[in-house]
Order: C-alpha cells, then sequence, then structure tokens
C-alpha cells in the first residue's frame, strides 16, 4: 500500500509539473509575436504604398512606371505592441510620402494619447518612464513628454477661455498657492479657480487664472476674465475672507450676496483659542450654524460672544463679534441649499486633487506652466462624471424668488 500511494503521489507531482507553465516566458514570447507582425504588417504596407507612387511593383518593368526605387531607410516607430523598425522606401524622382505614417513621426497618434492622458491624471513624469519601459520595453524622456504636452497647452487655452453658457446662481471661488523657481530664487506663484452650479443644478468649471498673489488685483483680474467670458446671474459667491477679493466682488458684481466659508472662519476663530479650549468653542460656534433661521443665529451668536468673554477668550469673542454676519448670509436661501452653500467644500476636493498632482512637481519654472497643469488637472475632471450629477434642486431657488416678488408686490 506504501509503494502505490509513492506511486500515486509521484505521478501528481510529475503530471503536476507537466501542466506548469512559465507564464513570464509566454508573455513575452506572444509579445514578441504580436510585435513582429505589427512590424511586418505596417513594412508591407509601405511597400505597397510606395508600389502605388511608382506604379510598379518592386522589380516589375513596363512603359507604365513612373518612378524607381533607390533603396530605404531605416526608422524606430514606438507603438502599442512595442518598438518597431520600418524600412521606409526611397524613391528616385519623388518624395516618398505615405498615409500610413506621418513625416518624422517617431510615436503612434494612441500611444501620444496615452502619455498625456497619464500626465494630466497625475502620473509623474519618472512614473511615465517605467510604465513605457514595462508596456513597451523602451523609455520615453521627460523632454519627450514635454513636448507632448505642449501639443495640448492650445486645446488647453481654448477650454479656458471658451464662452460661458446660462445663468450661474452659486459660483464657489479660491486658490492655491504654489511655489515657482527661476534662477535659484523660489517664490509663490498664485493659481485662482472658480466652479459655479448652473442654472439647471449641476456643477461646472467656469474658469482658471493665474495671480501673482491673493491680492486685490489678482481677484480683480480673474472677475474681469470670468465676466467677458460671460459669467451672469450670480446670487450667491463663496469663499474664504482672501484679502482684496470682497472689494472685488463689490467691484465686479455689485447686486451679488457673499457668503464667508463657515469652516475658514472656525480656522481663523481656533488661531487665538488653547489647544484644550477648542471643542467646547467648536461647539459653541457649531451651535450657531444650526440654528433654525438667521434672527435665532444673531441671538445665538451674542451668547457664545458673552461666553468666549467669561472665558477670558476676548481675541476669539471679538472675531466672533466683527465676522459672524458674514458666515450666516446662507440663511437668506433655500433651507435644502443651506448645507452646500455654506462652506467652499465643494471647491476644496477640488484644490485637493490639485496639490495631489502638483506635489509631484515640486517648484516650476514658471507660472504659466503651472497655470497649464491646474488647467489640465481641472479640464480633465471636467469630463468625468463629476459635472454630471446633479448637485442642488435650483427649482426651490426659483419658487423662493417668486414668493418674495409676490410679497413685495403685495406690499406695494
Amino acid at each position: 500500500t506504501e509503494k502505490e500511494n509513492t506511486a500515486v503521489d509521484d505521478h501528481s507531482t510529475k503530471k503536476a509539473q507537466i501542466i506548469q507553465l512559465n507564464e513570464s516566458a509566454v508573455r513575452d514570447h506572444l509579445g514578441e509575436m504580436v510585435r513582429n507582425t505589427v512590424e511586418d504588417t505596417l513594412n508591407s504596407m509601405l511597400d505597397s504604398e510606395a508600389d502605388r507612387l511608382c506604379n510598379a511593383e518592386k522589380y516589375q518593368r513596363h512603359d507604365a512606371r513612373t518612378d524607381t526605387r533607390a533603396g530605404h531607410y531605416q526608422r524606430k516607430l514606438m507603438t502599442k505592441a512595442g518598438e518597431v523598425n520600418l524600412n521606409i522606401p526611397k524613391l528616385r524622382r519623388q518624395t516618398f510620402e505615405t498615409a500610413i505614417i506621418e513625416r518624422y513621426r517617431r510615436r503612434e497618434a494612441s500611444v501620444e494619447e496615452s502619455l498625456i492622458e497619464m500626465y494630466l491624471a497625475g502620473v509623474s513624469v519618472r512614473r511615465i518612464e517605467d510604465i513605457t519601459e514595462t508596456l513597451w520595453g523602451t523609455k520615453v524622456s521627460p523632454g519627450t513628454i514635454s513636448n507632448l504636452n505642449k501639443k495640448v497647452y492650445a486645446k488647453i487655452e481654448e477650454w479656458r477661455n471658451r464662452p460661458i453658457i446660462g445663468n450661474h446662481p452659486y459660483v464657489y471661488l479660491d486658490g492655491i498657492v504654489l511655489k515657482r523657481s527661476w534662477g535659484g530664487d523660489v517664490c509663490n506663484v498664485s493659481v485662482l479657480v472658480a466652479i459655479g452650479v448652473n442654472e439647471h443644478g449641476y456643477r461646472k468649471i467656469l474658469g482658471v487664472c493665474e495671480g501673482a498673489k491673493e491680492d486685490k488685483a489678482g481677484w480683480s483680474s480673474f472677475l474681469h476674465h470670468l465676466k467677458q467670458r460671460g459669467l451672469a446671474g450670480v446670487q450667491l459667491f463663496i469663499t474664504d475672507a482672501c484679502m482684496g477679493l470682497v472689494e472685488s466682488l463689490a467691484e465686479y458684481y455689485p447686486e451679488s450676496k457673499w457668503q464667508r466659508c463657515i469652516v475658514h472662519f472656525y480656522r481663523n476663530v481656533f488661531s487665538v483659542v488653547p489647544r484644550k479650549k477648542m471643542p467646547e468653542v467648536a461647539a459653541m460656534l457649531k451651535a450657531i450654524h444650526a440654528s433654525e433661521d438667521k434672527k435665532a443665529a444673531i441671538e445665538k451668536a451674542g451668547t457664545v460672544f458673552t461666553k468666549l468673554e467669561e472665558m477670558k477668550l476676548r481675541e476669539a469673542a471679538k472675531k466672533v463679534q466683527d465676522s459672524i454676519s458674514e458666515t450666516l448670509t446662507y440663511f437668506d436661501f433655500p433651507r435644502e441649499h443651506r448645507i452646500r452653500i455654506r462652506t467652499n467644500n465643494a471647491l476644496e476636493r477640488i484644490m485637493k486633487e490639485i496639490r495631489r498632482r502638483t506635489k509631484v512637481v515640486g517648484a516650476f519654472p514658471d507660472g504659466h506652466s503651472a497655470l497649464m497643469l491646474c488647467a489640465a488637472r481641472l479640464r480633465h475632471i471636467a469630463g468625468t462624471q463629476w459635472g454630471s450629477k446633479r448637485y442642488l434642486n435650483i427649482d426651490l431657488l426659483k419658487e423662493q424668488e417668486l414668493e418674495l416678488q409676490l410679497q413685495i408686490n403685495e406690499a406695494a
């Protein structure tokens, strides 16, 4: 019985060894077969193209022949199957032009699109080099990726300056500060971003511009850019308390209201509160914005001010007294909208994506390159499902406006 069991085990072992495959070797072999097939197919097509231009096959002699061959030269082409060697025919009387592959092109169009898509989607240049070597057996240099991106910059610029169609009742504004390195000096450059909720309730990326810094001049230039492109119907801007931003809003959109992001307001108050007392102060501030209406929120703010004074937190109390009204504008809008218009979170998530993408770059050579990368990332986000889901029911805002108009007419 032992001998029989041993024989069975040996047989099973041999059988397992028989069916085992070297997956890596098979994959490499299949890859080489595909590459050779692509190479042979392209070279056959090039020969056929040369025959058509010569009006005769290779070595064929007849009166209708219009040109003769003069050998060929070799070129490498990067394809999705790997790098292939092409034999480009040379003709004696004319320059060989082919529709199969553009002259001087070194990469298949699909490969170029893949490289650009990887870069814009947030993959670092070094990682792209590794991926291309794994997929196609050869590295793509950083200079190649840079040159490819220049091709899409024109499309990005066109997208960045496109007309803004329709009304956008709610608009979120924010900026991101990036590093710029030039001649050994490192300084800051700001990129300003705007998104909005349109008259149908869908989110749209409205614009992105470079600003020297987040001051009045930078914001005024950005708002001018948005207004020129057609931004209209704005009832509420949601932002943090950027220097000069509120003044710029009053200049370009005097009829629109302003909501200060309550999260940024909390952070501003916490900057003068001891760490141990932060949870208690946070609960007090949240109680203000959990009020039923604006009147109740103002009354609650008065109570919080008094309590902060009693806790010897006079600077925090002053910030609440001076700025709380800036954070209560959202009470003027439909209740169902308030949770999404009292903070800048809708834009903060996008800014987080931009920070993640720009982090792999470090310092940019100039402000334009920083702007292009941020705009490319925003364009990529705009092309996803981000803007395809309804964000707010704007019909509620229209109903509220109608009710207010009826009240005004009755009062008149």
